[in-house]
């Protein structure tokens, strides 16, 4: 464990991350061309405090540079994507080379039966497997595969879990319904973890109606009573199909991922996010009997699966081996996890030297880390989310989140719980005198919301 009394002093943090010039510029440019100023809502101006980095220009390992030449240690990394760290050179390697030797032909290339068997050597009891780019489109998939095979409509969705799809059947549970249809959203209800009179309600309220339920196998908390086991007994007894989406737990909590973790064998499962080091693939995998819906090979009504242009790209299937090949042979799953567990000690620490225990809490797992900010009542912010965000930024922590990688070292880690114990004392004279007196600008907001 890191003692605090071991920690830099503020003089010694890296405090100047404050000029961001060229960012502001750009930040002018960007929303004139791209609806939101970025591609990924979780990466926009809205979820950082007005004095943050705009747009990033290199990475390497864990630490990144914005272009205004600001130097930070990021976490989150590219929205839990980059595991390995930025610039991961076998990875990148492996990738240059197959670029070399074309990304895509008129017919399968050799690379995707070898991915597909090196893929599946780690999915738990998963026979087939189908890869393409991004997690919105497995789990579109495996919702159509899950209709098909159960002739139902209606799919029942985790409603603790953050993010599935930005397609309808998923955003239509958000506050953002606009452009969707009522009856498509009329066709998703929810449950919640850890929560098993939930799902069993679900079944009462709509008998023989539910296709499947979709969630991951952790978030924060674990699973209590063998809820993920008893969950999947639910849907088999009600003749719905049980989806794990792995595309955080996939090679984050365990390298097969939450079902290995836990042990456990869905139906279906979604990978994505670091099978490619952040180059991008993601992977619906499950059953045979059920992937097989989506091939050529049966007497049923044929499935229009995945037929994607660029799914089986090259490069990206050889960062995806070479990816898991580095898993294999190295700790990263130990690393992260004690990576993490040293962070959060830290951290844990530092809030209670500055005074704020039960304002800013440290929740999830080692190697996913979040926070949360409350306010004077304990409430849940967004004002002191932006000031503390604020307050790491000028002390070099790039941090929506505390998730860790494999890059993270000891002194990143050290440096980090430093920079947390310095913003810390301005959250604390900030509950005191108000949020408004310290942060500069307006306050971030949560992603799902109805009106800008």
């Amino acid at each position: 464990m890191i003692e605090v009394s071991s920690l830099p002093m503020f003089d010694e943090l890296n405090s100047k991350n404050t000029n961001f010039e060229r960012s502001k510029k750009l930040q002018q440019v960007s929303h004139q061309l791209i609806p939101g100023g970025a591609h990924t809502y979780a990466k926009g101006d809205d979820q950082y405090p007005e004095l943050a980095p705009g747009f990033i220009v290199r990475g390497e390992g864990c630490h990144v540079w914005d272009v205004d030449g600001n130097e930070y240690i990021e976490y989150g990394m590219g929205l839990r994507a980059v595991t390995l760290g930025h610039g991961y050179r076998r990875v990148a390697d492996a990738a240059y080379r197959a670029l070399l030797n074309g990304t895509n032909f008129t017919r399968p290339g050799l690379i995707e039966v070898e991915a597909a068997e090196e893929f599946l050597s780690i999915a738990n009891g998963a026979d087939m497997v189908k890869f393409t780019k991004d997690g919105s489109s497995v789990t579109s998939a495996a919702l159509k595969l899950a209709r098909a095979y159960t002739g139902r409509d209606m799919v029942g969705i985790c409603i603790n879990h953050p993010f599935f799809s930005y397609d309808d059947w998923f955003i239509g549970t958000t506050p953002m319904t606009a452009g969707i249809p009522k009856a498509v959203r009329d066709l998703s209800v929810t449950f919640e973890y850890n929560n098993l009179a939930s799902v069993q309600a679900l079944f009462d309220q709509y008998p023989g109606q539910i296709a499947c339920l979709i969630l991951e196998p952790v978030k924060d908390e674990d699973p209590i009573d063998n809820f993920l086991h008893e969950t999947m007994r639910i849907c088999h007894e009600n003749g719905a199909l049980f989806i794990l989406d792995e595309m955080i737990t996939g090679l984050r909590l365990d390298l097969g991922g939450g079902q290995k973790y836990y042990d456990i064998v869905p139906d279906l499962s979604t990978w994505g996010k670091a099978l490619g080091n952040g180059i991008a693939i993601s992977a619906l995998a499950g059953k045979r009997e059920i992937m097989e819906l989506g091939g050529i090979n049966h007497d049923r009504e044929r499935v229009f699966l995945l037929s994607t242009t660029h799914g089986a790209e090259t490069h990206a299937l050889a960062a995806a081996i070479e990816t898991i090949h580095v898993y294999k042979e190295e700790p990263v799953v130990e690393h992260m996890a004690r990576a993490g567990t040293l962070l959060a000690n830290g951290l844990n620490a530092v809030i209670d030297q500055a005074g704020v225990q039960g304002y800013v809490k440290v929740v999830g797992k080692p190697s996913n880390l979040v926070f949360a900010t409350l306010d004077q009542d304990k409430k849940g912010s967004q004002v002191y989310r932006a000031l503390l965000m604020q307050e790491l930024i000028k002390r070099g922590i790039l941090g929506p989140s505390l998730v860790v990688s494999y890059a993270h070292s000891d002194e990143d880690i050290k440096h980090t719980i430093a920079a947390f114990g310095e913003a810390l004392s301005v959250y604390h004279k900030a509950l005191e005198d108000g949020a408004e007196k310290y942060l500069v600008g307006r306050p971030v907001k949560p992603v799902f919301r109805k009106y800008c």
